[in-house]
């Protein structure tokens, strides 16, 4: 099952991402879930990060919630709101 994890960073937070990215990045790379895409969410500038975004593979929403609350990202208190969601892909056309 495809997940859609939709992240909100606070106000202001652009320093504590910077501060956590490479934990994150070291996280993605093994996590328990499979990434099929993820990055950041941009401000109107097209610039400025100011939250996070993945499809996940997962076996259970459950996994997916482990996985989100265990994220460097998580633990620091980057996020404002964490929306999680079952996806259907339909299409993918890379």
């Amino acid at each position: 099952m495809h997940y859609v994890v939709h992240c909100l960073d606070h106000d202001g937070a652009v320093e504590k991402r910077l501060a956590n990215y490479e934990a994150h990045k070291a996280y993605l790379a093994t996590a328990p879930v499979k990434t099929v895409i993820s990055g950041p969410l941009l401000a109107d500038d097209g610039q400025t990060m100011i939250g996070s975004c993945f499809v996940l593979e997962a076996d259970s929403l459950a996994a997916v919630e482990a996985f989100n609350s265990n994220d460097p990202f998580a633990k620091a208190g980057l996020w404002k709101t964490v929306s999680i969601r079952p996806f259907s892909k339909r299409v993918d056309n890379r």
